[in-house]
């Protein structure tokens, strides 16, 4: 773990929990893509750094998650680097409580203000295109997370983030985080039509082509709402389809899970209304949802 590894060119990655990516700008200035997870992640990035005597120019977040950016607030502080995120992802990153926050639906209890759903806080800039190094490119990702990116390097090395996950995570979790639906299916489209000579998903292995890979999360997804669909042939509370979706994907819960996958829940709930395939309504103090009538074959 945390060993350096070259794709292609200037392009490397540092091998972690979420692929960091590394690309040197110069001889003896680099950058990043993402941070790590936590403090110590951000202690090994800088022993590499300094063992191959690059200096740290910026980092480039993905998106804001705690995975992505535990390592900012340590590499900021030893080096006085500049850090960018894209849109509401820049607001997460400096005031990480506001992760926790969104994914409970309000303050959360301390069992949630942990590392792995809550960074330490660092000074942020928007991310937009003329803030990146020359010859980049951005690509937009949205649907896992808020306004979440990958990037092309000169390399033609494209890091594509959390909008693919690996077959055996999904086959060992079954549901992951997902926070808007249509979003996240119209980006899995994208991404399998697209060409490099390397990707790097933050989760999955290094590959030349994507396409398998995008095809198999593209399938899980469509798995995961036929399976809502099924459950809401008859009426359900929320928490009455969070328990039946956990026991069809063995999944056990912790508080973490529970608002990780209730979030996904939530936000698979969300897109079958505005699709007009699902109904809701208010009765004995609880929210019930059923798919449309119309809808129902």
């Amino acid at each position: 773990m945390y060993e350096l590894k070259n794709i292609k060119g200037n392009t490397w990655i540092i091998e972690s929990p979420a692929k960091v990516g590394l690309v040197q700008v110069t001889d003896n200035r680099v950058v990043l893509i993402d941070s790590g997870s936590d403090r110590e992640a951000g202690r090994k990035i800088r022993q590499i750094l300094d063992r191959h005597q690059w200096q740290l120019g910026a980092i480039y977040i993905t998106h804001s998650n705690a995975d992505h950016i535990g390592g900012c607030r340590f590499l900021q502080d030893r080096t006085g680097c500049r850090i960018y995120a894209p849109g509401i992802e820049c607001a997460f990153t400096e005031y990480p409580v506001l992760e926790p926050s969104f994914l409970y639906g309000g303050y959360p209890f301390r069992e949630l203000r942990h590392k792995f759903l809550m960074a330490q806080p660092s000074h942020c800039h928007p991310l937009t295109e003329a803030d990146l190094p020359a010859a980049w490119s951005l690509i937009r990702l949205p649907g896992h997370f808020f306004d979440m990116v990958g990037f092309r390097t000169p390399d033609d090395v494209v890091f594509l983030a959390d909008c693919l996950s690996s077959r055996q995570t999904l086959e060992k979790y079954g549901i992951p985080f997902i926070y808007d639906a249509r979003a996240y299916l119209a980006t899995l489209d994208m991404t399998r039509n697209l060409e490099a000579a390397f990707f790097v998903p933050a989760h999955a292995p290094v590959t030349e082509d994507i396409r398998e890979l995008a095809l198999f999360n593209q399938w899980h997804m469509e798995s995961m709402l036929n399976g809502v669909r099924d459950f809401l042939t008859e009426p359900n509370t929320f928490e009455d389809l969070l328990a039946a979706l956990c026991d069809e994907y063995g999944i056990r819960l912790d508080p973490a899970q529970y608002v990780l996958v209730g979030s996904t829940v939530r936000s698979f709930l969300s897109y079958l209304k505005d699709e007009g395939e699902a109904e809701y309504w208010f009765e004995g103090g609880k929210m019930w949802w059923q798919r449309q009538k119309t809808s129902l074959s």
